[in-house]
């Protein structure tokens, strides 16, 4: 995760010079991870929560704060390969690929390819909606348990169409959640303006969905979330794990790059984009890529706006958060190593403000984060199937807010010996 300039003050980690045997370690201080970390101590186990960096400063730092229940679908689908020449083609395109990366690629994409035949699309559909379909009832729950609520708004978000060409094209999205059953509202430019008056005139038809509501400040969320998880006993410590040590029942501790080690019963792995470098360690392979995605925050935009929305055709999207203004969006496949290229985050913004002519980018910050991108788009959520204690939470994409909660109560269950409310096997990290 990389800023320019505005970094806020960061809650200062908890210091701990010696380790006791700590009965579950969670690697990584991310939503996933902390909410994982405070469900697990909310039942009573002794649990730490690690991560080279304090809690929310990776991916869930500079997310689009959008609660997206109806962005389930799987990213590889037959639209999609028809326009991505053209994609890779434009240099401003929604999704760009560094050249010296593409041969690091291939053997992702042959999976993506493959996640695209019209039988598994139904089927990993399926998968994504049936967390999709859980994310309120967990969620409202979490947040009311921790005292959280104020930080959903009540809006939902607009997407955008110029015509009806456009509106065409996104149509597959559409048919998809009316075959599940997800709300939306399909409105004429003269309702759309009535509901957010700062928008350009030149489009023709938006679709509201209101069950697509944001969270007002998603790095504040983690954070107030780690302090809960710290006062139920949660410990948090900052430490880079290079190795773990290995024996017959298991993992039983973890090498920290400092020298320090950290004893565990059991280890769950939710580092977001970094877990295959984990995993690896452990000689199990899982095909995570990172798409590294870009914001720019705006927090002296020149408008009020009450609604998130999202323009499917020019690929970016616009969330009131964070007390301003963010505009994010596009896939950049680079790896986890290049230096960011904010390039990207200046299109984003030119787009932005074709949707909204009177948005003034005055008190700005940009952003790179790393997003854990599996080629079918599914989460893994479960064991490991090669070490006894061990837990893999990773893959969750655009969807790491959206999927939080559910996934903090899917991977309690599990761990705890609970049995969950959905079946996990489409969430096995052996699926591949």
């Amino acid at each position: 995760m990389i800023t320019v300039t505005g970094r806020p003050s960061r809650p200062e980690p908890t210091e701990i010079a010696r380790f006791a045997v700590s009965s579950i370690v969670v690697v990584g201080a991310g939503i996933i991870g902390t909410t994982i970390a405070y469900e697990l101590q909310r039942r009573g186990k002794t649990v730490t929560l690690l991560d080279k960096a304090a809690p929310g400063r990776g991916a869930s730092y500079g997310n689009m704060a959008s609660i997206a229940v109806t962005e389930f679908m799987p990213a590889s689908r037959p639209g999609i390969w028809a326009q991505m020449p053209k994609w890779l083609l434009d240099p401003e395109g929604p999704v760009r690929i560094r050249p010296g990366y593409l041969p690091t690629l291939v053997p992702w994409f042959v999976r993506f390819l493959a996640a695209s035949r019209p039988s598994k699309l139904r089927e990993l559909e399926a998968a994504g909606a049936v967390l999709c379909r859980r994310v309120y009832e967990d969620l409202d729950a979490l947040l009311k348990e921790t005292g959280l609520g104020h930080m959903l708004t009540a809006e939902g978000c607009l997407s955008l169409y110029a015509d009806d060409a456009e509106f065409k094209a996104d149509r597959e999205h559409i048919e998809i959640l009316e075959r599940f059953g997800f709300r939306h509202e399909i409105l004429g430019g003269n309702a759309l303006r009535d509901l957010e008056p700062v928008l350009t005139t030149k489009i023709g038809k938006a679709v509201l969905f209101p069950d697509n509501r944001s969270i007002t400040d998603p790095y504040r969320l983690v954070v107030a979330l780690s302090e809960r998880f710290g006062r139920l006993g949660g410990r948090i410590v900052q430490g880079d794990v290079v190795d773990f040590e290995q024996g017959d029942a298991g993992i039983s501790a973890l090498r920290l790059a400092d020298g320090r080690t950290i004893a565990a019963d059991e280890v769950v792995l939710a580092a977001g984009a970094f877990t295959a470098r984990l995993s690896a360690l452990l000689r199990e392979h899982i095909p995570l890529e990172t798409e590294r995605g870009y914001h720019t925050q705006i927090m002296e935009p020149g408008i009020s706006m009450h609604h998130s929305i999202i323009w499917p055709a020019r690929a970016f999207m616009v969330t009131p958060t964070a007390g301003g203004i963010r505009v994010g969006g596009t896939v950049e496949m680079a790896g986890l190593d290049a230096p960011p290229d904010y390039r990207r985050a200046k299109i984003l913004v030119k787009r932005a403000q074709e949707a909204l002519p009177d948005l003034k980018v005055r008190q700005v910050t940009e952003w790179m984060g790393h997003r854990p991108a599996l080629p079918d788009t599914v989460p893994v959520m479960g064991p490991s199937a090669k070490r006894r204690n061990v837990w893999y939470v990773t893959g969750h994409g655009h969807l790491g807010l959206t999927y939080a909660a559910t996934t903090g109560r899917l991977m309690a269950d599990l761990i705890t010996g609970v049995e969950p409310p959905v079946d996990m096997k489409p969430y096995r990290v052996d699926r591949f």
